[in-house]
């Protein structure tokens, strides 16, 4: 029987990654460094690396580095004020599946930009924890994310499942041991999902073996 479900945020829940990717690309620019769409998919989205590495590479240093972050982050902070949109059919089936499993948010969001994002979504009753980047020391790929969550909330591994759209998000599910479905944005399309549980064009696709999961005895 399923127990719960761990649900990614960005790119699942809401459509933010091209808000991020426009942050990242603005202020690396002011800097020299070209941040393509190309890149950001391939070093962010597959290999779950920082895209300021393309600046360490340009020899900028760790404290140089640190005050572009910071700048990237306040201005992704106002980009999210403007508001952000959730992603189709996610709220119809959250409220499919509420009462009948339990569901959580792992995601690699700072808790300020969690907090800046749905503070107008209205999901969050839908949810039953939150784990975001201050509650883990090792981000995705790695597994430590979703260890996490399973230690805080005293569940099963083998009895929850993920959601996630990135190959990135797909291996840290895989690598602590947990099945995961994967739905795919304009930007993760091209990653490599082998081993995913199911691969779902929509959300709403996906919510049907959600659902025959959270009813199942198995």
């Amino acid at each position: 029987m399923l127990e719960a479900i761990l649900w990614d945020n960005d790119g699942v829940l809401v459509d933010t990654e091209q808000l991020y990717f426009e942050a990242t690309k603005e202020v690396l620019g002011e800097v020299g460094v070209e941040l393509t769409e190309e890149l950001f998919k391939m070093i962010s989205l597959r290999e779950g690396r920082s895209c300021f590495d393309l600046a360490a590479e340009r020899g900028m240093t760790a404290g140089e580095i640190s005050v572009l972050r910071e700048k990237r982050n306040l201005l992704y902070s106002n980009l999210l004020r403007s508001g952000v949109q959730t992603m189709d059919g996610v709220e119809h089936t959250l409220h499919t599946l509420q009462g009948r499993v339990s569901m959580g948010v792992v995601t690699s969001s700072r808790k300020e930009h969690f907090d800046l994002i749905h503070a107008a979504t209205g999901l969050m009753p839908y949810f039953d924890f939150v784990v975001t980047f201050e509650d883990y020391e090792h981000t995705k790929p790695d597994p430590d994310p979703f260890l996490t969550a399973i230690r805080k909330n005293g569940l099963q591994k083998e009895r929850c499942i993920v959601v996630e759209d990135s190959e990135r998000g797909l291996r840290a599910a895989l690598a602590a041991g947990i099945r995961c479905i994967v739905v795919p944005n304009r930007l993760t399309g091209e990653n490599d999902f082998s081993g995913a549980h199911g691969i779902y064009a929509t959300i709403r696709e996906a919510s049907s073996e959600l659902l025959r999961l959270a009813l199942s005895d198995d």
